[in-house]
């Protein structure tokens, strides 16, 4: 996410820190790369003139320039002035007292509004509501269909009529449905085109006036880069929607888009979508995207993921058996379909301070992982609980039935050797200490009972 924004910003962030002494000419010469680094990054032009004179005029005050590192003084404004760029703070969803709350979902075709319904109602089932969609996109081949797979794999209803060209009707008679089935949520599944017309337009129009949804959000491709501000803008004119959707953001390298589509419609970006599971959707908070872009990593987010994904169950258990050194393949293996759930290794490791400067340049093989559990899959079950057993003859056939390399099944066993060394000495007081180090947020340390 970002890599080129980031990667840019680095090298410049690199200079302003050096600076031992604040002048006019060299916030100028400073800030003149940055102007460069956004451009590159196709943010809007307006937003880019706007933020280098907010970074120039707070650069040159008095308290940077009798600062004693002015130069990390610089930095953090930049930091700051991000922050206020993509909305300050994160914009929670509004949910109304009545059943159902509505939510409506529009957007371009190919923007993801289908598989994002299926992501926001998932997520908000996970948060104890009880959501119902409902599918108004009537003309694009198979999207009803694709609704309901979707519905089904995460045991979600989906409300569609069959043969109905009507949207207004659907969504009614889907609010009745809901009401009846004691769903409180609904998510509306609109029509979309490959560009801006009339048709499109009228139809999430008379939705709107009709069923008054609490959230109308506008889902938007973020690699499309400044026609993603065009295209909401074009949106926000006809519909004043109440927030914004980025999606594909994990592929998007650039950043132009979540930089400059809030300060051009005045409206929160309320979610980021970052890959095809249907687990991968974000909240969206403005200071830890700031701090991703600049590098500086976003361990609260990932100690956030590690809660909703890991066992803390399993994680004790786990923890006695690494105090009398009784870990084994069984172990590893739980423990890897634990992180696999977490998303991404390229993801993961963006969220870590230092480690997407320390990875440049270098491959992160996704399916590593899927190498490892094919190893361990082919031995028995004996030689998973006793690795010790893990002869020469064993190695091979496990090898083979892999589909892996000798050396790969001996790098794996070692590796988890000298793993299991390391991990005996590693008691949860350490742990502890060493996440108290972080100085997380209040809410992040009581979750995690380290008050």
């Amino acid at each position: 996410m970002f890599e080129d924004l980031t990667n840019k910003f680095d090298s410049v962030l690199k200079k302003i820190r050096g600076q031992g002494k604040i002048t006019e000419k060299n916030v100028d010469e400073s800030l003149r790369e940055v102007r460069r680094v956004l451009f590159d990054a196709d943010v809007n032009y307006k937003v880019v003139t706007n933020f280098i004179a907010n970074v120039k005029l707070k650069s040159l005050g008095q308290n940077v320039i009798n600062s004693i590192t002015p130069g990390q003084l610089i930095v953090k404004i930049i930091n700051d002035e991000l922050i206020e760029l993509m909305g300050s703070e994160k914009s929670d969803l509004k949910f109304s007292n009545n059943i159902p709350s509505s939510i409506m979902l529009a957007g371009l075709q190919g923007s993801g509004k289908t598989t994002l319904a299926a992501k926001l109602a998932k997520q908000l089932k996970s948060k104890g509501r009880n959501p119902l969609l409902v599918a108004c996109d009537i003309y694009r081949p198979a999207a009803v269909e694709q609704l309901k797979v979707l519905g089904k794999e995460i045991d979600i209803p989906v409300f569609s009529i069959d043969g109905e060209k009507d949207v207004v009707k659907i969504t009614k008679q889907g609010e009745d449905f809901a009401r009846k089935n004691a769903r409180d949520v609904m998510i509306i599944d609109t029509a979309g085109r490959l560009a801006i017309d009339e048709q499109m337009m009228n139809e999430v129009a008379e939705i709107k006036k009709h069923i008054a949804p609490e959230e109308i959000l506008f889902v938007v491709d973020s690699m499309t880069g400044q026609d993603a501000v065009n295209t909401a803008k074009a949106f926000h004119d006809k519909l004043d929607y109440t927030g914004i959707v980025l999606t594909k953001l994990d592929g998007d390298t650039k950043g132009g888009a979540a930089l400059s589509i809030r300060a051009v419609v005045t409206k929160p970006i309320k979610f980021i979508s970052v890959g095809e599971k249907l687990d991968a959707i974000e909240q969206f908070h403005p200071d830890r995207m700031a701090s991703r872009i600049l590098g500086m990593g976003d361990i609260v987010s990932f100690v956030e993921k590690a809660q909703q994904e890991i066992d803390l169950t399993e994680s004790a258990k786990l923890e006695e058996k690494l105090r009398k050194n009784k870990f084994d393949f069984n172990d590893f293996l739980a423990q890897i379909k634990q992180v696999k759930k977490m998303g991404s290794i390229g993801g993961l490791l963006s969220m870590i301070p230092g480690a997407s400067k320390a990875l440049k340049d270098k491959e992160i093989d996704e399916k590593v992982f899927n190498k490892i559990e094919a190893v361990i899959l082919s031995m028995t079950k004996e030689e998973r609980e006793n690795p010790n057993v893990l002869n020469g003859t064993r190695r091979r056939r496990i090898a083979d039935g892999s589909g892996s390399s000798i050396q790969d099944v001996n790098r794996l066993i070692k590796q988890f050797d000298d793993m299991r060394k390391m991990m005996k000495g590693f008691s949860s007081g350490k742990m502890k200490n060493m996440l108290k180090g972080l100085k997380l947020p209040p809410d992040v340390m009581r979750g995690m009972n380290l008050r």
